[in-house]
């Protein structure tokens, strides 16, 4: 039960006392035990204890559950637990990033896989060059990541809305366009014929912008060009554009390509805009989150780089 003065105390910023007393908490919680964290720090155990039983009371916080012989975080602590841990490894990190002169380190990015697929990956190799020091990790998914808990850096998203907790910077813009292969073309005498779509099958990401995309990217394109019924043509959906151009490139039907993933498809030949080019702007942009007030120097570098590379 904590007092009035308890939840004041919440409101002030940390002293150095009560730093000292989260270095313990680290420990501590790192060991999940007191008497760990006691041999580590040359402490006795009841030292720890009355440390941490002191630091919750200065924070108004219950940080550990207590049972007989043992301990655990609490949600409260685990949350103060990963921030400290993430906060303590990135000091760490540009301690080591001073002493040597090299910028170093992991750096977790975390994207849209079908941008990961087509373009972040083939152009990856160019940022290693540039910087070898820094191991990179890229994890790829759908939904919208909690940076928090999975130890992301920089999250790279395709969307229409930007995050309102995150700061963010827009990559580039997109434009959409149907895309297959010459063959499925010819087959299906498309060349410049819009209307003979109603003898395809549609390949489109049902999570272009959304859970439930469905076929909006095929909608909005036919609005452009006055094209009726597009949803009473037979379609295949995937969760990744990539997927849907990878089905085009095998002869599966007219995929809705992105222009900046399907680029080299189309000057390699491997595949065709059988529509003259007609191709729309989307309201989806890429862009670029990471955490407010957390530009350290590998994110600095990562942004500044993957911004140049989408204006080329």
């Amino acid at each position: 039960m904590y007092t009035k003065e308890h939840i004041h105390s919440r409101n002030q910023k940390l002293n150095s006392f009560q730093l000292s007393k989260l270095h313990t908490f680290e420990v501590a919680a790192r060991h999940c035990s007191f008497s760990m964290a006691a041999q580590e720090l040359s402490m006795t155990p009841s030292a720890i204890s009355h440390r941490i039983n002191g630091l919750e009371e200065e924070l108004g916080i219950q940080l550990f559950k207590r049972s007989h012989r043992k301990i655990s975080l609490t949600t409260e602590g685990e949350r103060i637990y990963l921030t400290l841990k993430q906060s303590l490894n990135a000091l760490n990190q540009e301690i080591l990033e001073v002493q040597s002169g090299e910028v170093s380190g992991t750096l977790t990015i975390y994207s849209r896989p079908s941008f990961a697929q087509c373009w972040l990956v083939p152009r990856i190799y160019k940022f290693k060059q540039l910087y070898p020091a820094i191991e990179l990790k890229i994890l790829s998914g759908n939904e919208n990541i909690n940076f928090y808990g999975y130890g992301i850096d920089i999250a790279i998203y395709y969307d229409d809305k930007t995050p309102k907790k995150l700061w963010h910077q827009e990559i580039m813009s997109e434009t959409i366009v149907p895309v297959c292969t010459p063959y499925y073309a010819t087959q299906h005498d498309l060349i410049g014929k819009e209307h003979n779509l109603r003898q395809c099958t549609l390949l489109h990401d049902n999570q272009a912008w959304d859970y439930d995309s469905n076929v909006d990217e095929w909608e909005s394109w036919a609005r452009k060009y006055n094209i009726e019924s597009i949803d009473q043509i037979p379609s295949i959906g995937f969760d990744r554009s990539d997927l849907a151009v990878v089905a085009a490139i095998n002869n599966a039907g007219v995929a809705m390509g992105r222009h900046s993933l399907v680029k080299k498809r189309i000057e390699s030949g491997e595949l065709i805009t059988p529509f003259s080019n007609k191709e729309i702007p989307c309201a989806q942009r890429y862009y670029i989150a990471t955490l407010p007030n957390n530009h350290t120097q590998k994110i600095e570098l990562f942004i500044d780089w993957i911004s140049r590379e989408a204006r080329l």
